[in-house]
């Protein structure tokens, strides 16, 4: 029996041909669980797709992969958009995908939740980085579109709020590819070139498609740099955007902006007329306060009668001078006391005393005292100290106790 004998590559590209040219299988759609998710640095996505029972290889190549607006991840469940082919080198089928939809949340959901938890875990949203909006703000750049009625909203509020701020609109596309580039560009420039003393940007409200421009990762990271402070203003209450959690200051509309940007003219101005009252009547306080002092210090003794001051303060010397005096008599009575019991003491340890009763002192040429026979040899010279004068004469002999 005579067959034709087919090369591995030959079989292949059949099976290819058979496969591509069956219709039903050039747009499928497959429901399942991603496995073994990979991106390669091509930028192709290599994947597989299972249930419980079967698995399918799947490659998504970057040209489709860029257009995801999530990011996939293994064990989630997903439904695939493609067509079955060959690939001729392997001999396997894949599917060659070209769209990925999460099951039971939109990719838009997904992508937005994917998105905050990263620049959360990053501390884009910490309260420690935003910045103080200024009281008084002499210039406002609003970053929006210009054909949208949010920007005339806040126009008026800002003009009827605070008359005295400048309004700088940067009109942007707010929705579209084109959205989130030319957003950037808006707030760098207004930093780069000091257009405004407070940036607001925003959008009037809309579905999750046309706020998603404020869900770019761009925009949240050129509103993460800005050295202007920045309020975001995204569609409306429930709307809460990427752009929100990284802002200095959320407003809950475009509206609410403006009424967050600037203080109340007449709220200010009542304000001050209060603190112009309370000024009035704090000083009106004071003023009768001293008043009453000084008809207090008036009314004094010392001011009707000066010279009664005079006299109380000569009775309080007086009467000081007398205790002084007082003092000092006694002390001196006391010294004085003192003193003769000590001159009666000294007078009787005197040595005139002593001499006064017959007795005389004696003494060497030196005038050192005698004490002793053994102090004087015969022929000294020697001074006899009596009660009414000095005796001078020499030593003849000397002769000892016969005791001593």
């Amino acid at each position: 029996m005579n067959q034709e004998t087919l090369t591995v590559s030959e079989l292949n590209q059949i099976i290819k041909t058979l496969i591509d040219g069956e219709p039903t299988l050039s747009k499928v759609c497959v429901r399942g669980e991603l496995s073994n998710y990979k991106i390669y640095p091509s930028g192709h996505h290599y994947f597989t797709l299972k249930d419980a029972e079967s698995s399918l290889r799947c490659v998504m190549f970057k040209s489709s992969a860029s257009k995801l607006r999530f990011r996939p991840e293994s064990g989630m469940g997903v439904t695939a958009f493609g067509r079955v082919s060959v690939f001729p080198r392997d001999g396997a089928y894949q599917l060659y995908c070209t769209d990925l939809i999460p099951e039971g949340t939109g990719d838009l959901q997904i992508a937005y939740e994917q998105l905050k938890a990263k620049l959360a875990a990053e501390g884009l949203f910490d309260p420690a980085h935003k910045k103080p909006l200024p009281q008084f703000p002499e210039k406002i750049a609003i970053i929006t579109s210009s054909a949208g009625a949010a920007v005339h909203d806040m126009i008026r509020i800002l003009g009827t709020r605070w008359s005295m701020t400048k309004v700088v609109l940067l009109p942007v596309r707010v929705q579209g590819v084109e959205a989130p580039p030319e957003i950037v560009g808006a707030i760098r420039y207004a930093n780069r070139h000091k257009v405004a003393d407070l940036i607001i940007t925003g959008r009037g409200g809309g579905s999750i498609e046309d706020l998603w421009a404020f869900n770019d990762e761009r925009v949240a990271r050129a509103i993460y740099e800005s050295e202007l402070p920045v309020i975001s203003a995204v569609g409306h209450e429930p709307d809460v955007t990427i752009a929100d959690y990284v802002a200095d200051v959320r407003a809950s509309t475009p509206s609410n902006a403006a009424e967050i940007a600037v203080p109340d003219e007449g709220e200010m101005h009542e304000y001050l007329m209060n603190m112009s009252i309370r000024q009035t009547q704090a000083m009106k306080k004071s003023l009768n306060r001293m008043n009453t002092r000084l008809d207090d210090i008036k009314n004094r003794r010392v001011l009707q009668d000066p010279m009664a001051y005079v006299d109380t303060k000569r009775t309080e010397l007086d009467y000081v001078r007398g205790k002084l005096i007082a003092s000092a008599e006694k002390t001196n009575a006391a010294n004085r006391h003192k003193f003769v019991a000590l001159a009666s003491a000294l007078d009787a340890m005197s040595p005139l005393k002593v001499l006064g009763r017959g007795y005389a002192i004696a003494s060497g040429e030196n005038g050192e005292l005698i004490k002793s026979v053994s102090d004087v040899n015969a022929g000294d010279k020697l001074s006899l100290s009596v009660s009414d004068g000095l005796i001078k004469c020499t030593v003849d002999e000397s002769e000892a106790n016969s005791n001593g």
